[in-house]
């Protein structure tokens, strides 16, 4: 069951032609068949794209090899214009998926594209749209205070001593931290696979990192914290698992 309210804004930009309007038609007619009104709207080139987000669209789907500005030049200038949306990126370049965890993709299709692989990633899609529940939160004991911190907003978590500290991202984006006697190992076995322990003394939220190079991770407010050099392979499958499970990329 869909969303009640408008119906679905999904943009398509890609050069070439024939891969253009057969993804334009694929995407309008899976829609149509899930029972959702929507727009899809093609786009040549990146610049006309990025000349239409007052139309606001919901979903992305954009290839990378382009006349510029190429397909992640224009990812990077749709987040810092606010883009909060989904983004998939369609095209031939596998070597670029890493570089693409900077703009929270949705996911990355590879050209060309198998109709089961999009298949499956529309219905992850549809999933994340419809999805309705209360932010998940964690229940925390301060001394006599007990606090629910949601784990959307949890960027990352570091040990001092004997106390964690939580950063947290608010809705106006200024940050909280919150500090409470517990043990990293502890807590790291009450959250999921979306948290990752890139540093003995570190958690990190994958939904919000950018970058990873120098042993230090780069996050969404510009922070950084270390990554452990033992580490940095898993982080990078983690980061990839993460993103092909739509767990939150694109919604941050």
């Amino acid at each position: 069951m869909r969303p009640a309210g408008e119906c679905l804004r999904v943009a398509v930009c890609d050069d070439e032609e024939p891969m253009r309007r057969q993804l334009a038609e694929q995407l309008r007619a899976f829609w149509q068949q899930a029972g959702w009104p929507v727009e899809v709207r093609a786009f040549a080139d990146a610049g006309a794209l990025l000349q239409q987000l007052a139309w606001q669209p919901q979903v992305i789907c954009l290839d990378i090899k382009m006349p510029p500005p190429d397909g992640l030049a224009a990812a990077k200038e749709l987040r810092r214009q606010g883009f909060g949306g989904f983004l998939i990126f369609v095209t031939v370049l596998r070597e670029l998926v890493f570089q693409s965890f900077e703009v929270q993709p949705f996911d990355y299709l590879l050209k060309p594209v198998q109709p089961e692989g999009l298949a499956q990633t529309l219905n992850r899609l549809r999933q994340a749209l419809e999805k309705q529940a209360e932010p998940e939160q964690l229940l925390i004991q301060r001394g006599q205070e007990r606090l629910l911190v949601d784990l959307q907003q949890l960027v990352y978590c570091e040990v001092l001593g004997r106390k964690v500290y939580l950063h947290l991202q608010g809705p106006d984006g200024k940050t909280e931290v919150i500090d409470f006697y517990e043990r990293l190992d502890n807590l790291q076995a009450r959250l999921d696979a979306r948290f990752f322990r890139c540093h003995r003394s570190y958690l990190v939220n994958l939904a919000f990192v950018r970058g990873c190079s120098g042993g230090r991770l780069r996050l969404a407010q510009g922070e950084e914290i270390p990554v452990s050099r033992l580490r940095e392979a898993e982080l990078r499958q983690a980061l990839l698992a993460a993103m092909q499970k739509g767990s939150g990329y694109g919604r941050v």
